[in-house]
């Protein structure tokens, strides 16, 4: 099962930050000599699976953050004119957060909304529905109405392997868990101003700011049915394998 994804024709040229910077402490001894975003999933690196839905979706900019073993992986996205999009390159002495390495990255992420997701999920999510959420949210913040954006928008898995991080309201509002809760699926859309509270160059995880804009309804969600897969184990790389086997 997937996802419908809406008919619409982009006008916007849109950002996305890939997060790729964690060590892949469960995945060892794998990931001592690779980075674990260059892990392979059917044949690719699963940086690629991220950055090929992402073109396919239509954006055209991408920022990418390394810290450990960074160098193979700039290596790597070196590469970037084969997929004929600007690739930006945010190097970290140290891994700064799921939240910090966005913040050290906003030189380059130069919209006031983009996408960010994880360089180590594998799903067949469409990131089309982000794109067009995207173009509607720029749309509002451009119009003179009252009616803005929330500050940010996550996709949401169901599965119990996960331990649950939010539910959605009626009014498709992200909230603490309740009786329907699923796991943030790094996934979303983020407007700029959500990292406010931030200065470059510190260690923060997202966790934290979303609890904090969840609990101040500034937060949108959706639920997405499409497989996907947080590579984290060893048990959860096989895994991908199976599951995707003749997506």
């Amino acid at each position: 099962m997937a996802d419908t994804v809406p008919d619409r024709v982009y006008l916007l040229m849109p950002q996305a930050m890939i997060l790729a910077a964690g060590r892949g402490e469960r995945l060892r001894p794998f990931t001592d000599q690779r980075p674990k975003p260059l892990l392979p999933v059917r044949g690719k690196p699963l940086i690629e699976w991220q950055i090929e839905g992402l073109v396919r979706a239509g954006f055209d900019e991408i920022v990418v953050n390394g810290a450990w073993l960074a160098e193979p992986l700039e290596s790597f996205l070196a590469q970037g004119q084969r997929w004929g999009i600007t690739l930006h390159w945010s190097r970290e002495n140290q891994a700064l957060g799921t939240a910090g390495g966005v913040v050290q990255a906003l030189p380059f992420l130069t919209d006031p909304i983009f996408a960010v997701v994880s360089a180590d999920i594998h799903t067949t999510y469409a990131y089309e529905l982000l794109r067009v959420r995207l173009e509607r949210w720029r749309n509002s913040l451009e119009g003179e109405g009252v009616d803005q954006p929330p500050l940010a928008h996550l996709v949401l898995v169901e599965d119990e392997r996960y331990p649950p991080d939010f539910s959605l309201d009626a009014k498709g509002r992200v909230t603490p868990p309740t009786d329907r809760a699923g796991t943030y699926g790094n996934i979303g859309l983020f407007r700029r101003s959500f990292f406010t509270s931030l200065e470059r160059g510190e260690n923060a995880d997202l966790g934290a700011l979303l609890r904090d804009a969840v609990s101040r309804h500034q937060v949108s969600g959706e639920w997405t049915v499409s497989p996907w897969i947080n590579v984290g184990t060893l048990a959860e790389w096989q895994r991908a394998e199976k599951l995707f086997e003749g997506v």
